[in-house]
């Protein structure tokens, strides 16, 4: 299996140097050559089996021959071994044919551990075999951060430097970077916005000398095997609810798109999905897009779902390319348009094929508190305001069949905005709930691109 750039100015590379290098050189994303399929057959086969199996099956796809199938299937039954629950990513029905989807039963309480704890193991497993070291630089927008944390900590061939923007996360997501207190592990407090650190992070991967002096990785959904692996439970939910026999919808709260895109993935390699519900907060550039054609940068507000407040979801590049038939001339014209300009006006096929697949909608705060008690009075289920956005979304746009609606956070990370809706306070689970007892350690940086590529060098150096 090899991968390409949306940008098609970096050679195609192999699976390991996809994982490693994360963002291509030309400052694309890594996508397959050619999407891998499941038969029918194949596809019936993954209800009722264990999430790894499913797993290894699925990442071996895009892995090929770079990984032997029995060493994938060990760091899949140790990743998911991590989770609280036996079915990894549990389903609960919350009406008739609707299931919400549980991906919070990881380490740090978020659905990026699905993807972050196979992740740090292919990473152990590649560099190890390289004997070479490296240094993740992570953006995050709440979740990706706890969950990189999580998965490297005390990792003996991994750094990690965590940005995330200054006062527009919640406490529990914080602690879950900061009160680290392996040597391997560097958290800053970026005063700016989210699209503020994913700039500076952009902006570091194409400093040449800065990649070669630290070797630099990264871990955010530009990285495709993050895709790859979160494509799984789409997968074995669909399963579990009749596919390939009869299509699924999903509804996706989406703020970098790259949750939602991997249902696209999982669509590509034959899973038979009717709609994706890509729900947005007031940061809607993704509901407009899908709505208007236009792709257009605004200014990013602060929500109760903050993991959500992106104005500049990376990972639309890859539906883009998708769209425009693989064309990376178009791809980077368009794209070095958005960085100067902050917009693009899709063409009318791209969007029509968007279309067929994707819906958007924004849900605002207002609306995401209510349902959050309306869920909870109906159906006994407390849920945070990121999967408040998802469900509130199905009243605007109904769907006909088996709906999934992915929750992708623990309601005991936003247990203040929770409790104030519902009145239900959220416990933490056991594992994590001694995080507001433990030690911060973190530093204070303006979003400034210089000043963190020197703190970066400086940590990976000492």
């Amino acid at each position: 299996m090899r991968y390409v750039s949306t940008r098609g100015q970096s050679p195609a590379v192999g699976f390991t140097d996809a994982v490693l290098g994360g963002l291509a050189p030309d400052g694309g994303l890594y996508v397959p050559e050619t999407w891998p399929t499941f038969t029918k057959a194949e596809l019936a086969a993954f209800a009722g089996r264990p999430y790894a199996e499913v797993a290894a099956a699925v990442l071996g796809r895009f892995a090929g021959d770079e990984v032997e199938p029995a060493e994938l299937l060990r760091m899949c039954e140790e990743a998911y071994g991590t989770f609280s629950h036996k079915a990894v990513t549990p389903m609960t029905q919350i009406g008739p044919q609707t299931f919400i989807l549980e991906l919070f039963h990881g380490p740090s309480l978020a659905f990026k551990d699905v993807a972050m704890q196979i992740l740090a193991r292919l990473y152990d497993h590649f560099l190890g075999q390289q004997r070479r070291s490296q240094t993740i630089l992570c953006a995050t927008s709440g979740d990706t951060g706890g969950a990189a944390v999580e998965a490297f900590r005390g990792a003996r061939n991994v750094r990690v430097v965590a940005m995330f923007p200054e006062g527009r996360i919640s406490e529990v997501q914080r602690r879950f970077m900061t009160t680290a207190p392996e040597a391997n592990i560097a958290c800053l407090s970026v005063q700016g916005t989210f699209d503020d650190c994913q700039a500076i992070l952009k902006d570091a991967f194409q400093d040449k000398a800065l990649r070669q002096a630290v070797d630099l990785a990264a871990v955010n959904s530009i990285n495709f095997a993050r895709i790859a692996a979160q494509a799984v439970y789409y997968f074995t939910s669909a399963a579990a609810l009749g596919a390939p026999d009869r299509p699924i919808n999903f509804v996706v709260p989406s703020g970098n798109f790259g949750d939602a895109f991997a249902g696209f993935v999982a669509m590509k390699m034959g899973l038979p999905i009717k709609r994706i519900v890509v729900a947005t907060n007031a940061n809607d550039i993704l509901a407009r897009a899908f709505a208007t054609g236009r792709y257009a940068r605004g200014a990013v507000q602060a929500t109760i779902s903050p993991a959500m407040d992106i104005q500049s979801a990376s990972n639309f590049e890859r539906l883009y390319f998708e769209c425009v038939q693989r064309d990376a001339v178009e791809t980077t014209r368009a794209f070095e348009a958005f960085a100067r300009t902050g917009a693009i006006d899709i063409p009318p096929a791209a969007l029509a094929a968007m279309q067929q697949v994707f819906t958007g909608v924004a849900i605002g705060d207002d609306e995401a508190f209510k349902t959050i008690v309306s869920t909870l009075n109906e159906t006994g289920e407390l849920i945070d305001p990121h999967t408040a956005v998802a469900v509130a979304a199905l009243s605007h746009a109904p769907l006909e069949g088996p709906t999934v609606v992915l929750s992708t956070a623990h309601p005991a990370k936003f247990a203040e905005d929770v409790l104030k809706a519902s009145g239900a306070a959220p416990a933490l689970p056991r594992g994590a709930s001694s995080l507001a007892d433990r030690p911060e350690r973190f530093d204070r940086l303006p979003a400034d691109p210089d000043t963190i590529k020197a703190y970066v060098r400086a940590f990976a150096e000492s």
